[in-house]
């Protein structure tokens, strides 16, 4: 179930309008602002009763847009991307001294991922820039596998809903961040220690917080 043209533009539309845009991920639904619009991430963040301490991550269409917001792009996340991406996989990169979005935590870095489902992918295309991943609940409740789910939770609180009928649930996306020989898994998710250790040189240290 994928949607028509009109109803990616309104989706695109909302967005350019500073609004909430709920859509389909490998995983459960996510809600997308502009993060460079202020007005919008703090929205999110009053929406989903997130506390502004903790970081909203992101998806881009491809490594062309994701250089718009980090420069660096360590050797080892080129294994973990050749691998896992475009996929459940989120990564922290450090921001690009020209990013300034808002969302950046305090030690200057963003969660980052390419979306491997069709409807998040196409709807970052057309964007053309990151949009916001934070799942479709409110925080520390269960997140959401249907578009029907999201209207009844939020109504008209959200601006658009891209339908993409239901998703697979399951565990969210994994979030990983590689600092010199250490990848320090931040979320369990999709992709596991195991997975992850297939990929990475053996002299890295697999941690977890």
């Amino acid at each position: 179930m994928l949607p028509n043209s009109k109803e990616y533009a309104l989706a695109v539309q909302a967005l350019n309008d500073g609004g909430i845009v709920a859509y389909p991920t490998e995983t459960y639904y996510g809600l997308a602002v502009d993060p460079a619009n202020p007005k919008a991430v703090a929205a999110l963040y009053r929406l989903k009763h997130r506390e502004s301490n903790k970081a909203l991550s992101l998806i881009v269409e491809d490594r062309l847009t994701l250089s718009r917001y980090s420069s660096q792009f360590p050797a080892v996340y080129k294994l973990l991307t050749d691998k896992f991406w475009p996929g459940p996989l989120t990564l922290i990169f450090t921001a690009a001294e020209s990013c300034k979005l808002s969302l950046k935590k305090d030690d200057n870095t963003l969660a980052i991922r390419i979306s491997s489902h069709p409807i998040a992918h196409r709807l970052c295309s057309l964007w053309g820039n990151a949009i916001t991943a934070s799942s479709a609940n409110i925080s520390g409740k269960p997140a959401l596998s249907s578009a029907e789910d999201v209207k009844k939770q939020w109504g008209a609180k959200i601006s658009y809903v891209l339908d993409g009928g239901t998703t697979t649930g399951g565990k969210p996306s994994t979030i990983v961040r590689c600092e010199k020989n250490s990848c320090k898994i931040i979320r369990n998710g999709v992709v596991t220690e195991i997975d992850i250790r297939k990929v990475l040189p053996d002299c890295y240290k697999i941690c977890k917080t």
